[in-house]
Formats: C-alpha cells, structure tokens, sequence
C-alpha cells in the first residue's frame, strides 16, 4: 500500500495585538509586525529587512514549495509552451524619425532587448544605442524604463531600475563616442524628455515616500539640475512630455480625477511653466498642439465619457476652449494622437476600440474591425509631419498584427505578424463575447477564449480574470500565456467589470468610492452566468487578478468561497483600510480620489472596512489560494499579502490550502526580463490546475 506523503507544515504567525483607533471606530490588526517600518530603506536595499519578517517569509516561501512540489514539472511545462510562443529573435517594427529608423532587438536566448536604430531607408549599418543584456548581466533584477534619443539624434538616455522598487538612475551617452555624458540622475522616476533643441534633459524626481514630486531640467550633456516645477499636493502625480509639434514641453500633474497641465514653450526651455487651465477637482483635461491650435480631451461639463475641444489661445485657459467633437454618452474617447494634417482619436464602445481619423477640413473616416472581440491600439511615433500612423490590431484567436495607415488614401500595409514559433491556429479556438446581468440590472461584458470543441456542459475548468480599478480597461488581446491554458482544455474568460473604462468612463466612475462594490458584484454575476450558459461549473471555476484585482480576488473570496475552486490573487491590494490611512506609504494620497480618504471622511472608513478583504475575512470555508509579492514593491507592499494569508489561516475552517509566494528580488511586475516573468505564470497556472483537480487533498 502506498503512503501518503506528509502533509507540509504551514507557518503559524504570532499575533501581536495592536489596537488602531480613527474616527471614533477602533479595530484591532494582529499582524501589524510584519510592516518594517524601515520599509523605505527596504525599497532600496533588501538585505536590511527586519530579520523576523525575513524568516517568517522565507518559511511561508518554502511552505509553499514544498505543497506544491509535485507541480514542478508541470509547471516547468508550461514555462517551456509559453516560451516556445516568444519568437526569440524578434525586433520591434523601425520607428522612422529624420534620417534613422530605430528599433529594438532580441538577441537568441536574450532575457532583455538591444536598442539600435539604421538609416532610414535603407540595410545598413547598425548603431547599438543601449546594450540592455550586457548592462544585466548578473543582475537579479534589471529594468529599463524609458529610453530614448535626442531629437538631434547626438545622444541617448536611458532609466533603469536594479531593484523592482520603482527608483530608477537616469544616464545620458554621447552616440558619437559612445561615452557617458554628465552625471547618473538617481531617485528618479522611470521617465524623461529632453527638450526639442536637445540642449536639456527634464526629469522627476522620487522622493523619500517614493512619490515623484519634483520636476528638474539640467543640461543634456551635463551640468547642476535646476528645480523647474516642485508639487506640494501629494496627492498628485508628475509626468513630463513634449507636444507633438514641438512647440512645447509639458509637464502633466493629476490624480484618478483631477488634472492640470503646465506649459513651457519650446522657443524658451528654461521659462518657467505656465498653467493652461487651473486644476478643478473632478475635471481631467490633457492637451497637445496641432500646429495652430491646441486640442483638449477632457471630462469638463458634464462629459462623462469625454470630448475634444480646441482652443486657439497661447495659453489655453478653459475660457477659450470650443466643442469640436461633442460627448456622445457611449462612445468614450480614450486618447487622440496628433500629426501636421490630422488627429487621430481613439474611441470605445461596448467595449470595442476603434479609430476615427479627422482631417484638418473637418471631414472624418472610421478605422475598424469586424471580429466579435479584439483590440485595436495607436502606437507612438516620433514624426510630426507625415501622414502615417501605427496601430496594432489583436483579438483573442489573433496574434498582434502591426499596420502602417495612410491617413490620406486609407490603405493599410501589415508591417509585421507576431511569430509564433511553435505553431499556431486560429481556427482551433473559439472567442466569444457574453453579457451577464449585475443584480442592479447592468449588462457586463464577458471575453471568452475557448477549444472550438470545448464542452459546454459545465465540464470544462474555467481561468476567470478581472481587475475593475483605475478606469483601466481589460482589452480581448491576444495572450501567449492563456493558451497553455486553454489547450489543456479550459475556458479562459475576462469579466470587463465596473471601475475599468470598458464601456466608458462611466463604467470606471460606476466601480469606485462608494459603488466600488459593484466591482466584486460584477465579478460573481459574471461568474453565476458562465454557470447559468453551460460554461463553467460552481467549484471548478478559478479567480484570477493582479494588484487591484488582487482586491478583487479577496473580495470575491469572502462574499462567495463557494464558486470557486481556486483564487490566484497576484501582487494583491487586500490590506486596504491600513493602506489608505498610511500617508507615508507612495500611493495613499494620490489613491484617497480612488478609494476615499479614511482618516477624515466616517463614511469612506465605513465604506471600506465593509469590504476590505483582509478586514473581512472570516470564519468560513474558503477554497485553495495562492497570494504573491514583491519584497521591493513599493505599491502594493509585501506585508499586505503577508497579512492577509496569516489571517486567512487563522480563520479558515476547511483545509484548503492558503499559499504565500514572495519574490525577495523583485517588486509590483514580478520578476525582469521576458522569460524569467513566465516562470511566475507558469507556478500561477500550475497551482490552478493542481487546485480544480483537487491534488491538494492528497497532501493530508
């Protein structure tokens, strides 16, 4: 007879009451300890961690090696199918910008690009502007931000980040001899412009919280940083651009629901910058100039799903902004792209993208597509003065296609196909598009990927994902990870749920702040109706998201432990209450707008101690689950999965498992490079399979 192996023991946190009390309402949080409260060194320097979280995380990690042990080579398995869907010498279509064509390579085997640009036009030769692989090597982490050119095509900057903790080092190299130029930027934000003279380079700084806070200029070849803009609202983030004419620097500052922009003409970089509308709270605008006018997108009177206004103004106050393209409730317009002849707008609708082209006439033409779900997305350009622009088209069942469209005559040439080395065909899989009803009677849309002879009698497992936050919308895109999935025979699904844009901004306004709820009602009416059509069974469905679908995933939990055979809850933000009452940690502020702000408003603490998952969890049956992080994540920090695992343990009453996996060299993206990323999916996809198919209870 054989024996059962023995069960692994699970880590048993010790409970250190501390009593938190705010607005009259006290709580109590056992688990405070694991917070270091040097976690801003941490961010930096992992090897300072307090020595008693460092031990707790390490048993939690090799508790959860050891109960997953035999999913090693399947998850190995995996890794190789994703793999083997990554043309592993690929490159990027050339960007033309004057005289180059730049681009970004893959070397066999390579874990990180090369970025190089050619003449424009024609074979050869090459110029390696950053050698990402070579800069890597040995490196546990390694991550490039942005990277980028001077517009006199001299010099070549780049930002990188070791750590995964969002601090990256800015440097700038002379293309000419190859050497460095002026001094590494460090703490600073993964994002850069230089100016169209290419005389200066403007940066933002992050500041000890990890907030970009402070915009600086200083000569592009090197010299002293000069502040240019410092933001006392911390609530606010900073970013810096260039208008698409070069007319202008811009420096962007907003929150989830309140923009401004500050402008700096071009003709004097180092002006002071000048404010085009004052910040209104509840008002986002951002704005670029088309040669004689600038052109504004913004939410202003009422225009939930937003509208295009000009204003022909130096300085575009909103007293001279004009409705050019009015607000159709509907049709949401995500963004615009400018060049010298047209605007390019990209629209939604029922959670569709597509493009509509405006020439400088007035007269308009519509770019679309005809498949019942896909994406369709511009992709940036360096040129102002042509009339091309790129976009990638994709659907579930189609790899991503580049197009190059004449803005003009209407043709589109494919650039490029995604090659998929190990095969594959569309015609094996079915997509499909689904509406179920949320009990207020909103219809959700549901993406499904499926084997064209996929079972539809509840048999098949079902990968459902969802995120709904920040108005960030779930496109149907083609994936080289869910196949490994649905070639094993399951249904992959997507719930476009309330608090993304899928259908619009209101659909994102709908699923924050006092109706976040209808985020997690959503998600469990998408779930009851896959049920309800024959597709999915309750108890072999598998709940899946990330960061803020981490929440999801925790709230799902709690409100309905039954429907699901297993919860991978990723980078999850599950300690919400004490994260949103924590100003030092970097998002607090700029996320009150997003989640409502605890320390000073009763009802928001209400609000979200009714539904924080890790406040809520309770004394029920949960099914397995598996928690990951990042040691340097500095937005969703470790302690909040850390926490919410121990909780878990202390209350489940089953025996499923609850798993804990804490990556100690990485932050919020997981771990660097192209494959290495895969290895975290591949244990992801691993753990739901060894779930819905119950191996767990072989362990006891």
């Amino acid at each position: 007879m054989d024996q059962i192996a023995p069960h692994p023991v699970p880590p048993v946190a010790r409970k250190e009451p501390r009593r938190i009390e705010q607005l009259g309402r006290v709580r109590v949080d056992d688990y405070a300890w694991m917070k270091d409260e040097a976690w801003q060194q941490v961010l930096r320097d992992p090897k300072v961690l307090r020595a008693d979280v460092r031990e707790h995380l390490d048993a939690e990690n090799a508790y959860t090696k050891a109960m997953l042990a035999d999913t090693e080579p399947l998850q190995a398995a995996i890794f190789e199918e994703m793999k083997g869907r990554i043309k592993e010498d690929d490159a990027s279509v050339p960007a033309p910008d004057g005289p180059w064509a730049y681009y970004a390579r893959y070397e066999f085997g390579a874990q990180h690009p090369i970025h190089a640009r050619k003449p424009r036009g024609a074979e050869g030769p090459e110029t390696v502007l950053l050698d990402e692989p070579a800069l890597a090597k040995d490196k546990p982490y390694f991550h490039v931000g942005a990277a980028r050119h001077s517009p006199d095509h001299a010099l070549y900057a780049w930002a990188a980040d070791e750590q995964g903790s969002e601090y990256y080092t800015i440097r700038v190299r002379d293309l000419a001899t190859g050497e460095a130029v002026g001094a590494p930027i460090a703490s600073a934000y993964g994002d850069f412009a230089f100016s169209p003279d290419s005389r200066w380079l403007f940066w933002i700084w992050r500041d000890e919280n990890a907030r970009p806070s402070k915009v600086f200029r200083r000569p592009a070849r090197g010299g002293d940083d000069v502040l240019v803009y410092e933001e006392a609202d911390e609530g606010m983030f900073l970013g810096v651009g260039v208008a698409s004419d070069d007319s202008h620097l811009l420096i962007h500052i907003g929150n989830q629901e309140t923009t401004e922009q500050r402008l700096i003409p071009a003709a004097d970089p180092t002006g002071a910058p000048v404010v085009a509308e004052p910040r209104r709270v509840g008002v986002k605008y951002e704005l670029d100039h088309w040669s004689d006018r600038w052109v504004i997108r913004t939410n202003d009177d009422g225009a939930v799903d937003f509208k295009l206004c000009v204003s022909e103004a130096a300085v575009p106050a909103k007293a001279t902004w004009r409705d050019w393209v009015m607000h159709r409730p509907g049709h949401y317009i995500t963004g615009f792209a400018a060049y010298a002849g047209h605007i390019v707008r990209a629209e939604r609708v029922e959670a569709l993208d597509r493009l509509v082209v405006t020439a400088r006439d007035g007269s308009e033409h519509l770019v679309a597509f005809d498949e019942e779900a896909y994406a369709l997305n511009l992709e940036d350009g360096y040129e102002y003065a042509t009339t091309t622009t790129r976009f990638v088209y994709q659907s579930p069942t189609t790899p991503r296609q580049w197009f190059d469209y004449d803005l003009v005559t209407r043709e589109r040439t494919l650039r490029k196909t995604q090659e998929i080395p190990s095969g594959h065909d569309a015609g094996r899989y079915l997509a499909r598009r689904l509406y179920a009803t949320a009990p207020d009677g909103e219809t959700v849309p549901i993406t499904l990927l499926m084997l064209k002879d996929a079972p539809r009698d509840g048999s098949a497992p079902v990968m459902l994902y969802g995120y709904g936050a920040y108005g960030h919308a779930m496109e149907p895109a083609f994936s080289i990870r869910s196949l490994s999935l649905v070639d094993r025979g399951w249904i992959w699904a997507v719930a476009h749920i309330r608090g993304g844009s899928d259908k619009g901004w209101g659909w994102f306004l709908d699923g924050r702040k006092a109706k976040k709820p209808n985020s997690f009602t959503d998600f469990i009416a998408c779930a009851e109706h896959l049920i309800a059509e024959g597709y999915a069974t309750k108890g072999k469905i598998a709940a899946y998201g990330g960061s803020a679908g981490g929440m999801l995933m925790g709230a799902v939990a709690n409100l309905r432990p039954d429907l699901w055979g297993a919860v991978i809850a990723a980078v999850p933000f599950v300690d919400v209450l004490n994260t949103m009452s924590d100003v030092s940690l970097p998002l607090t502020p700029p996320e009150w707008p997003e989640w409502g702000n605890p320390l000073e408003d009763a009802a928001a603490y209400d609000l979200i101690a009714g539904y924080s998952p890790y406040d809520n969890v309770s004394a029920q049956v949960y099914p397995p689950i598996l928690a990951t992080g990042g040691l340097s994540d500095p937005r969703v920090t470790y302690w909040e999965p850390a926490k919410w695992v121990a909780k878990l343990r202390e209350l489940h009453a089953g025996e499923a498992p609850i798993l804990l996996k804490i990556n100690m060299e990485a932050g919020h993206g997981g771990a660097s490079g192209r494959f290495e990323f895969l290895k975290e999916i591949a244990l992801d996809y691993a753990f739901a399979i060894w779930a819905i198919e119950g191996r767990w209870r072989g362990l006891r």
